[in-house]
This record gives C-alpha cells, structure tokens and sequence, in this order.
C-alpha cells in the first residue's frame, strides 16, 4: 500500500478548496486596490487617522498602502492566517486519522515500520501544502498583473511565499500535538483554538510593542512592513522558525516510534 499516494489523493479536495478559497481572499483585496484608483489617498489619510494602538493592532504601514505590494502586505495577513488553519488541521489530521477512525490496527500490521509510515505522512503533508502555495500562486499573480503593471514582483512574492513557511511551522506543530495526544476527537476545535492562540499573541504583543513575542509566535516572525521596503527577510526569526520545525518532527518520530497506539 503506498501510503503517501493515498495521503495526496485524501486530501487532494482539501487543497484545492483552502488554495482557492485564500487566492479568492487575496484576488478580491487587490481588486480593491485597484478600484481604489486615485483615491487611494484618501485611504491612507483614513488608516492615519486611526489611533496608533489600532495600527499596530492591524499591522499596518501607511505609507506604504499606495503601492499594490504594500497593499497586499496589509491584507495578507489575514490569508496567513486561513492557511494556518490549513496547515495546522492537516498535521493534526493527517497523523491521527487512524486512531480517530479506529484503522490504526489494519496500518500499522502492515509490513513496513512506524519510521516508514511517519517518512510518507510528513512528505504528503509537505508535498499538498507546495500545491496548496502554487495553486495560490498561480491565481494571485495573473491577477496583480492584470489591475496593475508597475508594482514590485520581487516583494510580491516573498511576500506570498511567507505562506508556505508558515504553513510548515504550523504543520509541524500540529503533528507533534498529534503524536502526543491521545484520541483526538476534534481536529478542527484543536486547529482553531491552537491557531487563534498564536494569532492572539501576535496582536497582543503587537499592541504592546514587546518584541520578545516575535520569537513565540510565527505570525510575527515575517513582518510585512519591513519586506515590501527592504525585500529581504530577517534571519534571525527565520532560524527560530527552522528549529522548531527541525524540533518538532524529530521529536515527533522519537515518540511516535515507541508509543503504544490503539485502534479502539
């Protein structure tokens, strides 16, 4: 049985539905932008007068809003967080289907070991999140060509591809909370509530303006402000993010190897 062909071809519907639903979010805010035309000042003298712990509350960078990339920083984090809920959902589910729909007896009797199981769930996770990014893709930018031609494509994209490394650290969080939790009953309760933690802190130490919390949630760990003027990440968060993943899927194998798993 090849388990990772088995794992795209569930959730292939899954993908297909989050790609298009956040490409539809994204597409819907840069025509906005576009019907916007010259009033975009206008906009901007609208976002200035907010108070200050509004913006920081929204992320927002005002002066850079009269751009198509700087507009699109200013809503994207909202397709972030959709695609953490993805991700999130798809670690957990993707790890604890057997023991929440009682198959874990018929897989793991098979002839091949824990390390194998867990080698292909881990890809086919990885493998449907690229094409969640490149479905997402593929709609966003013949749309940001179409209401606009001069626009920073390099920023545009770093952007974007934020999503899929986020997606990652969200996946492998989740995995790890399925290997160590028992029976999941919900997945999508376990999904939200994780997600809207991490995305609560982030407005919190937004509004506060501790950076400490930078490093404790990924949502703050790419901040769009500073890629659309500068159109590089900052590494330091980048190496924060890398290691949890690397973390989070080592320990994931060391306890899932080892631990007693029932189908019942």
């Amino acid at each position: 049985m090849n388990i990772f062909l088995h794992e795209l071809k569930a959730y292939r519907r899954s993908i297909i539905i989050w790609a298009c639903s956040m490409a539809a979010l994204a597409v819907m805010y840069i025509f906005i932008f576009s019907g916007l035309g010259g009033d975009i000042k206008e906009f901007q003298d609208v976002i200035n007068s907010l108070p200050d712990v509004v913006k920081k509350l929204l992320s927002v960078y005002v002066d850079t809003l009269s751009s198509l990339e700087g507009f699109y920083s200013f809503v994207f984090v909202y397709v972030v967080l959709c695609g953490a809920i993805q991700a999130m959902n798809l670690g957990v589910s993707i790890i604890s289907k057997e023991i929440r729909e009682k198959t874990a007896d018929f897989l793991l009797t098979k002839p091949v070991s824990r390390v194998t199981v867990l080698n292909a769930k881990i890809s086919a996770a990885l493998v449907l999140l690229v094409i969640t990014n490149l479905i997402y893709l593929a709609i966003t930018i013949p749309a940001s060509l179409t209401v606009e031609s001069k626009f920073s494509m390099k920023a545009f994209l770093m952007i974007s591809i934020t999503l899929l490394f986020v997606q990652i650290i969200f996946a492998a969080l989740g995995i790890i909370v399925a290997v160590l939790a028992g029976k999941i009953r919900s997945v999508i309760a376990v999904s939200l509530s994780t997600v809207f933690g991490f995305f609560i802190l982030n407005m919190f130490g937004s509004i506060i303006g501790e950076k400490a919390v930078r490093y404790i949630t990924p949502f703050k760990f790419f901040d769009y402000g500073y890629i659309v003027k500068n159109t590089s990440y900052e590494a330091p968060y980048i190496i924060v993010g890398a290691i949890f993943v690397i973390a989070a899927i080592a320990a994931s194998y060391l306890v899932y190897t080892k631990k007693d798993i029932h189908a019942v």
